[in-house]
């Protein structure tokens, strides 16, 4: 259950990074990491009763997942540039 969950994680990052990007564009760091980590957690298919033990058991995951998002779009920001 967790492996794919992961996935879904690990691929719900890049587009909750671009997402947090665009919609909150001036706004702090911890702001769209905040965002990004809702666009996660929104679009994870976990049932209700569970979603929340769930999400903090993965916290730690979600976080490194989103960081290493924001690593690649920044390389790919300085490529273009």
């Amino acid at each position: 259950m967790f492996k794919k969950l992961k996935e879904n994680i690990t691929e719900l990052s890049y587009s909750a990074v671009n997402f947090a990007e665009n919609a909150l564009a001036s706004n702090s760091g911890k702001e769209k990491k905040n965002a990004a980590i809702s666009f996660i957690v929104n679009r994870l298919t976990i049932p209700a009763p569970i979603k929340p033990i769930v999400i903090l058991l993965l916290t730690q995951f979600i976080d490194q997942s989103i960081e290493i998002a924001v690593t690649y779009m920044k390389s790919i920001r300085n490529e273009e540039n």
